[in-house]
């Protein structure tokens, strides 16, 4: 792609500003439309050093009302974030509905800079196309405009600004030792640069790049793509036929269910108090050893209680956690989204309390309530939760290929239990508070959401994530389990 840039054009003065005195107003009035009809924005700078990615950045920002965009300058990965998934910390900066996200250098270092220097293994940046690409749909899917430009200069020009740079006492601070070690290194960042245009172009996040030795064409041309890619998305929306409400649910499951894997779990395994009190001493001792263990050799932990309501989440968990460090582990309740998350993509919520390596977390539901009472319930639309399934799936697998040990329990129990436990509640004082309306309410429709347990079981267990059924009808024997299956787990992702 780069060999085909011709880097000899130009943009003359007069004809420069013209084009920029109405491209200037145009921006700020598609913001102000952007911000109206909900759209969040990426921009993303890259490109070689000296190229101008700071003056063009400012020229840009100049256009735009600062209290509706937010700037992210990109550096080496500090140890907070060298403990997390690489996209973590590009996860938790992506804009709320109707704002502005600019980064200066991105998610791109990871197939650049980090490949070329061979800070990471080969392995690892090719597998990260993989992963930028699904991280780049995602969020267009859920209607995020992404503009990504990679500003190219020649290694000639390159020196020749380096030194105009240094001839100058104000500004020689910005050439540094490695920045001359990448410009030796041109030719390796040419073709890593080409490999990362070939792979991550596409339709939804298309790259533009920019001849950058003119700074006035590099600017018109910058302006006229965003007013352009802006202009697309508003009118695409404008096209499609505006929703008042949500979608209905389909009558018609994804996947013709013809026997349920609920079904097949045999609920009348128990256990005596004796059995469980002996099991539960075992697995509380190795656990307390696990957990040392894994942070020792700092391996994230998730784990993640989905269940009917009342099936024993919160008992459980607690005996799982009892004889843990504190300082090692957090449980994640999930209650349904506030204004911010809303404002979001759904992830958005769940990245931001990704564990570090070392460290153990406990979703208390999770994710996976996009496509049990989300999609029950209507809260979102039928190609949102269609297409979640494959989001989940890409999530934990990008999890996964950072080390994380991803452990998913559906706590499972028959409507005649739930029933007993809900007016075992009603009767008990100090557990009335866990019995409420909603309860009952969704209790009426056993039926839809059983269809769509099955449903996430089939599509969402996988080989680096695998789901495991908890048969609950029996308190004590449900703990056991999952406290064997927790040091299971575990004991053989040491061992790897």
């Amino acid at each position: 792609m780069l060999e085909k840039v011709d880097l000899s054009r130009k943009l003359k003065k007069e004809a420069f500003k013209k084009a920029m005195s109405s491209l200037e107003l145009k921006i700020g009035e598609l913001q102000r439309l952007a911000r109206s009809l909900n759209i969040p924005v990426i921009v993303v700078f890259e490109g070689w050093d000296a190229a101008g990615k700071g003056t063009l950045i400012n020229k840009l920002l100049l256009s735009l009302d600062p209290r509706g965009f937010t700037v992210h300058p990109t550096n080496p990965p500090n140890e907070e974030e060298r403990l997390r998934p690489f996209l973590w910390r590009f996860w938790t900066r992506t804009p709320g509905k109707g704002r502005i996200a600019i980064f200066d250098r991105s998610w791109y270092g990871r197939v650049l800079v980090e490949r070329v220097d061979k800070l990471i293994k080969k392995k690892d940046w090719l597998r990260s196309y993989e992963e930028i690409n699904s991280f780049e749909k995602q969020l267009s899917d859920d209607g995020t405009v992404i503009i990504k430009f990679f500003l190219h200069i020649s290694k000639k020009e390159q020196k020749k600004r380096f030194k105009k740079l240094l001839s100058n006492s104000s500004t020689s601070w910005k050439v540094t030792k490695e920045d001359w070690r990448h410009h030796r290194q041109y030719k390796k960042y040419y073709q890593a640069t080409e490999d990362m245009l070939a792979e991550t172009d596409t339709s939804h996040a298309p790259w533009t790049v920019i001849e950058a030795h003119d700074r006035r064409h590099a600017t018109a041309r910058i302006f006229h793509t965003f007013v352009r890619v802006i202009e697309q998305k508003i009118e695409s929306l404008s096209k499609s036929v505006k929703k008042k409400s949500r979608l209905k649910r389909s009558a018609v499951m994804l996947r013709s269910m013809t026997e349920s894997i609920l079904d097949k779990s045999d609920l009348s395994l128990s256990l005596t108090r004796s059995e469980y009190e002996k099991e539960l001493k075992k697995y509380q001792e190795k656990i307390r050893n696990l957990e040392h263990d894994i942070y020792m050799k700092r391996v994230p932990v998730i784990v993640i209680y989905q269940g009917w309501d009342a099936a024993g989440k919160g008992g459980n968990i607690k005996r799982l956690i009892q004889g843990m460090d504190p300082r090692g582990y957090e449980v994640v309740p999930i209650a349904a989204p506030n204004d911010i998350e809303k404002s979001h993509h759904y992830l958005w919520r769940f990245w931001t309390k990704i564990p570090k390596a070392g460290h153990i977390h406990i979703f208390d539901r999770s994710w996976y309530g996009r496509v049990l009472v989300e999609k029950v319930e209507n809260f979102c639309s039928e190609d949102e939760w269609k297409r979640a399934y494959r989001e989940i799936n890409e999530m934990e697998h990008h999890l996964a290929n950072f080390g994380t040990a991803i452990i998913k329990f559906w706590l499972h129990i028959d409507p005649d239990e739930q029933l007993r436990r809900f007016r075992s509640r009603e009767k008990t004082p100090h557990k009335k508070w866990k019995i409420t309306d909603e309860d009952w309410r969704n209790r009426k429709k056993w039926k839809d959401y059983k269809q769509a347990v099955d449903e996430m079981l089939f599509r969402t267990s996988t080989p680096h994530a695998p789901w495991t059924i908890v048969e609950a009808n029996s308190k004590l024997y449900a703990r056991i389990k999952v406290l064997r299956t927790f040091v299971d787990v575990l004991e053989k992702r040491l061992r790897q």
